[in-house]
């Protein structure tokens, strides 16, 4: 254990190091009252002790507590239904009306509302897509027409085990690269297209079934609510929510290798986003044309992918997973709170020019969204304790597990240093990068419509 500690501070201290990188100080309205140096090798040594802690400190799971279940008030469910349903219907309204301002709907609510917002209150809060997800909502409403015209749809054919989570993974790649890569317009078009082809699936293999496995959507803000307070819902209707102590799902059985590797993809892509806009990654590979940056975004997917894999091979998958799930909800904080305060604004252009066609119904339509009101040392405490503190909650759950899970006699400590090194990397990386100087790439779709300007604050 001796040896180990000493392995993992020498760790520690290397990646805590200032090299001339970090000489940048912070941009914009995140400027450091402080070198920013000094801030990386405090979150980085604090992060490290953290994991040095409960690695030294034999942290077992605590007991499960009575199950505890809370009924969701049918108004409610009905009501995220219908804000689903009318989401999805107003951004196909668009895409068939057409045109090009702010009073777009698709990315506002495909990327700032989904893919941050519903994210975070998934994570905090409970399982909110089970009720806005409008592709349900559209599959029950056409099962109900269907009944009623007595038309009998085809019996489902059991969903294939050795599929998984993988289709759920395959799109999730492809979200990540429409929305770090792709960054064009047409995601109404995408969205059709992404409807036709869940409808389908569930035809195939049964709504609930295909829900849990394939839907992308699903599956990773099912992830992500490990974390939260209330789980997932069960019994008729899906109207009950287990009650349980935060973070406790974290625990819970259920890691395959696709759900972990769904879970490194979307730490992952979040800490791409940061690095591919920094001047560092800039002065490395410029501004990449579409097929290098994609081959730039996949290869450094399989490579974060790779490694969590050959951890995961020592300390077990579900400790990994467990471990990385806290992560990935601290960078999507860190790096898109400022996105979703800021774009979020921009409901206020849309409700006056629904259509796209030029109207101000509410004297709204050309309002401009910021967050000049929000201070700066808040963001920027908020942004370090959301990656630090999902790192440290990281580090608890992934040991708990790795512990729980060891076999018989074996050094589990030891065993978990790689796993340490693979959080306390990527949790450094992703500081470094949040205090870097922004590149931002000329474009002609809107800038609501670009995911990265988030980390720029």
């Amino acid at each position: 254990m001796r040896r180990a500690s000493v392995a993992l501070a020498a760790l520690v201290t290397l990646l805590a190091v200032p090299t001339p990188a970090l000489a940048h100080g912070l941009v914009g309205r995140l400027e450091s009252p402080l070198p920013l140096a000094v801030y990386l090798a405090g979150a980085a040594m604090a992060v490290a002790l953290s994991f040095a802690f409960v690695i030294l400190r034999d942290v077992r799971a605590p007991a499960d507590p009575p199950a505890r279940t809370v009924d969701v008030p049918l108004p409610l469910a009905l009501g995220l239904r219908a804000i689903g349903l009318v989401a999805w219907t107003w951004i196909v309204a668009q895409t068939i009306v057409g045109g090009s301002s702010d009073a777009d709907v698709s990315s506002l609510f495909l990327w700032v509302y989904g893919w941050v917002g519903v994210a975070a209150v998934s994570a905090f809060v409970g399982p909110i897509w089970t009720w806005l997800d409008p592709f349900t909502t559209l599959f029950d409403l056409g099962a109900a027409a269907l009944r009623r015209l007595n038309v009998k749809g085809w019996d489902p054919v059991p969903y294939p085990a050795r599929l998984g989570a993988w289709p759920a993974v395959a799109g999730l790649v492809f979200v990540v690269w429409l929305e770090l890569v792709y960054r064009g317009g047409g995601l109404g078009v995408v969205l059709l297209g992404y409807t036709a082809l869940t409808l389908l699936a569930m035809a195939n293999f049964g709504r609930d079934a295909w829900r849990e496995r394939g839907e992308t959507f699903s599956v990773w803000f099912g992830a992500l609510n490990r974390l939260a307070p209330f789980g997932a819902p069960s019994g008729p209707e899906r109207r009950t929510v287990e009650r349980r102590p935060f973070a406790s799902g974290l625990l819970a059985p259920g890691w395959t290798r696709a759900h972990v590797v769904l879970v490194t993809i979307g730490a992952a892509s979040i800490l791409y986003d940061g690095l591919s806009q920094t001047q560092v990654w800039f002065d490395l590979f410029g501004l990449p044309g579409l097929p290098l940056a994609t081959l730039l975004l996949l290869g450094f997917l399989g490579l974060v992918v790779g490694l969590a894999l050959a951890v995961g091979r020592l300390v077990g998958l579900a400790a990994v997973g467990a471990g990385l799930v806290p992560i990935a909800v601290g960078y999507l904080v860190a790096h898109y709170l400022t996105y979703l305060l800021g774009d979020g604004q921009r409901i206020v252009v849309a409700l006056s020019d629904p259509l796209q066609l030029g109207w101000d119904l509410f004297g709204t339509a050309f309002y401009e969204p910021g967050t000049a009101w929000i201070p700066p040392a808040l963001l920027w405490t908020v942004m370090l304790a959301a990656v630090v503190g999902g790192h440290v909650l990281g580090a608890w759950s992934g040991h708990v597990v790795a512990v729980r899970d060891a076999p018989a006699r074996s050094d589990v400590r030891l065993r978990q240093l790689p796993l340490a090194a693979l959080m306390v990397g990527l949790t450094a990386t992703t500081l470094w990068s949040l205090g870097q100087t922004v590149v931002k790439e000329p474009t002609e779709t809107p800038p609501a419509a670009i995911m990265g300007e988030a980390s720029d604050g």
